[in-house]
């Protein structure tokens, strides 16, 4: 395996169902990896084999659908494709940086599917490619105005807020700290998106 070459996926954020899931489980079984995957409560795990690493693919449970998060090093160039393809297929959100030898090369910034930024790196030097300049028209901030995907988003995320807060309580009774931090972050994440959705 080339060991020269790596890609980082950080705050990988996608959103799937289950029968999502099991396509992605169906596909990597076609291209050939070897892969096992286990479920509780809060968790579907699928762990995918690469070489003599595993790579776990975490997907959360939001409600009746699934959001695979956390941080991931590929050094396997066809499952990174495979990740990014996702990224696109799911328009998700992510920030991914490219290594070569160790250096990082690029990092890309991608939300809705859609890289917003790409700098390149050099040593110290970083050198912004591409920045995409947010265009907002009238007749989007009319449209923003009659939406109710705020609302909708709102009443979404008060869900959220409520399971988080369950799971920080379960890690906290249970004595797991470094759970309950990251249950933590996590709401606080969500606490400035209330502030920003003004209620």
């Amino acid at each position: 395996m080339n060991r020269s070459h790596e890609v980082e996926y950080c705050n990988l954020e996608l959103r799937f169902d289950r029968r999502q899931i099991q396509n992605l489980i169906r596909e990597l079984i076609q291209e050939g990896y070897s892969l096992y995957w286990n479920e509780n409560d809060h968790l579907f795990i699928v762990s995918v084999r690469t070489g003599r690493k595993l790579l776990k693919l975490k997907f959360q449970r939001v409600l009746n659908r699934y959001k695979m998060i956390g941080d991931y090093l590929v050094k396997d160039e066809k499952l990174a494709q495979w990740i990014e393809k996702l990224i696109g297929e799911t328009r998700g959100h992510a920030i991914v940086k490219r290594f070569r030898d160790r250096q990082v090369l690029s990092i890309e910034n991608i939300m809705f599917g859609e890289i917003i930024r790409l700098v390149e790196v050099s040593g110290m030097e970083h050198r912004i490619i591409y920045q995409k300049r947010p265009q907002i028209t009238i007749e989007d901030m009319v449209q923003a105005f009659r939406s109710k995907r705020a609302e909708h988003r709102a009443g979404v995320l008060r869900l959220e807020i409520d399971y988080e807060l369950a799971v920080l309580h379960e890690a906290l009774a249970e004595g797991r700290a470094e759970d309950a931090e990251t249950s933590k972050e996590k709401l606080r994440a969500m606490r400035v998106e209330m502030l920003l959705l003004e209620l």
